[in-house]
Order: structure tokens, then C-alpha cells, then sequence
């Protein structure tokens, strides 16, 4: 029997066809691969924000007004509410944004409901997150006065803030205007001259609670000097991942823990810690 031969160009053929049978399938990974470059994501970038004084003052004036009221002594330390600043709700986050920074400390890739939640454009979040501070503060007030068994009728309190929104300054609202008032009790501030720094909502009652951005805050925090972050209990584990170093986490449920954290601060007691 003698040994069948092939020709080149049969033998090239099969390659031919395998070649083109592998170009028609890579094309739908290119092109998906094109679209997940440029298509723009569900995402917002976020990095350490600004920090304020709630002691102080913003565009000449005091962050926290009081009248019908005699307040104490000017505290020497520092309380701090912190933020984050993220892009616009409008603005086009596509992955190459999303990878880099992925890989950066200072920068965090969050959900664009997490941080706009509601959607619209940047007149609708504004809008929004005005009225979110206009209720954080009405509530850091009531929960500040019942604290100190004060009247609203008696004592009026104006609070400024700048550009900063939404709610996550109400415990440092209302520390501060428990500090303006009555401060430790003794004709002292809460802070005992120290910077402490912190977020988290408020509610009436005095409760605290979550709020977005918390790694990201402690950064802001540590970077403008502060050594305390007062900061929702429920979010130690988030915060504590990603901590600077020489910043010491405080976790406090309620308006009441974090007076009673402040005065363990001031003291140098036992403050609870993350």
C-alpha cells in the first residue's frame, strides 16, 4: 500500500479556516473590552474632603450662633467635622478611573447611588443635600438642648457651614453646641485643648448614626492634625482597615457616649477604642 500525500495548499486550508474561526470569536471579547473601556460606569471617585471647625468660624463668621443664652469660655482645642469630596453627579467615570484609582489610599470608588442617592443632575443632588443638612442640623439642636435640659424657646442657635451638605456633620453639630454652652461643666471645653475629629448623623433623641466615606474621613482627619475620630460604632470594622497612623478611633453610639468619650479624651482616661 503506498502512503498517501498532501498538498500544501490542502494542508494550508484547515489552518485558514481555524485562523478565521478564532478572529470571529475574539471579536465579541474586543469589542466588550472596547465598551467596558469606554462606557461610562455606575460609579462615583471619592477622596478626603475638607475639615471644619465647629468651634470656629466660616467666611468670617462663627460656625455656631448662639443667642438668649450666656456660653462658656472659648474652648483651646479643636472639633473637627470632616467630608469627602466626590465627583459630580453628571461627571463620566469609565474604567481606566476606575482602576487607578482602585489601587490608591486616598481614593475610593463608591457606588453613584451610594453617594447621589435619589439620581438627577448636580442642581437635583444640591438641592437634596441642602435639605439633608437644614434637617441634621434642626435635629443636632434638639438633641443638644435636651441634652442640657434647655428650651428651644429660650436659646437660639444659627448654624453656618459653608458649602458642606448633608448630614453627616449632626454629632459635631451638636458637640459643638453643647461645648459652646456648657462645655465640660467646669467653665472648660470638651476637647481639653486636643483636636479631635469626627462624622456621623443624629437624630432627636441623640442617637448617632452611619454615615458614607468613613476611611476616607479618617484620612482628612489625621491630615489636618487630629489624633481622636469620634465615629459611628457600627463602622469600626470599616474604618479600622484602612486607620493612619496616629489617629485614634472612638466608636460612640449615642450623643451622650460621645460627651462621655470627650471627657475620657480630655482626662486621659480610658478611651474607648476601634
Amino acid at each position: 500500500m503506498s502512503a498517501s500525500s498532501t498538498s500544501p495548499a490542502e494542508a494550508e486550508a484547515p489552518r485558514r479556516t481555524r485562523r478565521r474561526t478564532l478572529a470571529l470569536c475574539a471579536l465579541p471579547v474586543v469589542l466588550l473590552l472596547a465598551v467596558a473601556l469606554f462606557a461610562p460606569l455606575p460609579f462615583s471617585l471619592a477622596q478626603p474632603g475638607e475639615t471644619a471647625n465647629v468651634l470656629g468660624r466660616s467666611d468670617g463668621k462663627p460656625v455656631i450662633a448662639i443667642e438668649g443664652a450666656r456660653t462658656q469660655g472659648s474652648d483651646k482645642g479643636r472639633l473637627l467635622s470632616v467630608t469627602i469630596a466626590a465627583t459630580r453627579p453628571e461627571a463620566t467615570v469609565r474604567l481606566p478611573d476606575v482602576v487607578r484609582s482602585w489601587f490608591r489610599e486616598d481614593r475610593a470608588v463608591m457606588p453613584h447611588e451610594a453617594v447621589y442617592p435619589g439620581g438627577g443632575d448636580t442642581e437635583d443632588a444640591e438641592k437634596r443635600i441642602t435639605k439633608e443638612m437644614k434637617d441634621s442640623q434642626h435635629k443636632a439642636v434638639t438633641a443638644a438642648l435636651r441634652q442640657l435640659h434647655r428650651s428651644p424657646n429660650d436659646v437660639r442657635v444659627r448654624l453656618r457651614l459653608g458649602d458642606v451638605g448633608g448630614p453627616s456633620a449632626g454629632l459635631f453639630f451638636a458637640l459643638g453646641i453643647i461645648d459652646k454652652l456648657d462645655g465640660d461643666g467646669t467653665g472648660r471645653g470638651l476637647t481639653g485643648g486636643r483636636t479631635v475629629a469626627g462624622t456621623g448623623t443624629i437624630d432627636a433623641d441623640g442617637k448617632v448614626g452611619a454615615v458614607g466615606g468613613v476611611p476616607l474621613k479618617t484620612q482628612a482627619a489625621r491630615r489636618d492634625g487630629a489624633t481622636y475620630f469620634l465615629l459611628p460604632r457600627s463602622q469600626c470594622g470599616v474604618a479600622s482597615a484602612e486607620s493612619p497612623s496616629g489617629l485614634r478611633l472612638v466608636p460612640v453610639g449615642s450623643l451622650q457616649g460621645a460627651l462621655d468619650a470627650l471627657k475620657e479624651i480630655r482626662t486621659e482616661g480610658k478611651v474607648p477604642s476601634c
